[in-house]
């Protein structure tokens, strides 16, 4: 499967309109949270799945806003981040996606785009296409799953890789 990751986007879609349309293959969006109504408008308008979080900005202080879906590869924890508390450390979330028996772990919150495997896991922040943070052009990911598979690249709205 192929899916567009974004988070933060603050009822501002049009950005991840934009990237979706420059993209090819998307079965899925992923919706990180802050605005999670922007998910709805996303799916109403582009006609593709949307799934989406809850973030702090949508009143969730709650440990059971998360979400997992199963892919071939296995499954994918998504979470704000917030109640994680990843803009001090994703020690949290990593401890909470390997209880859970997920393989990778996607969150927003902290508007700065990483990815990385840290013992095992995968680990993805899209950043935000809307208010990026860290001096960059606003950013989004594209996983892409397969059996044995989890491959994710960031990209920036200036990027004309895909």
């Amino acid at each position: 499967m192929k899916f567009l990751v974004i988070s933060d986007t603050h009822g501002k879609i049009e950005a991840a309109i934009e990237a979706f349309k420059s993209l090819k293959g998307i079965d899925q969006i992923l919706h990180l949270g802050d605005y999670a109504r922007d998910g709805s408008q996303l799916e109403n308008r582009l006609g593709v799945p949307v799934i989406t979080v809850r973030g702090n900005m949508d009143g969730s202080y709650s440990n059971e806003d998360y979400r997992i879906i199963r892919t071939e590869f296995g499954k994918i924890y998504l979470s704000h981040g917030h109640m994680e508390a990843v803009k001090y450390s994703t020690h949290n979330l990593l401890y909470k996606a390997y209880s859970l028996g997920c393989k990778a772990a996607l969150y927003g919150h902290t508007q700065l785009p990483m990815y990385e495997n840290v013992g095992g896991i995968y680990l993805l922040n899209p950043g935000s296409l809307t208010m990026p943070k860290g001096g960059k052009a606003g950013s989004y990911g594209v996983i892409q799953t397969e059996q044995d598979l989890f491959k994710a690249t960031i990209f920036y709205r200036d990027d004309r890789r895909k």
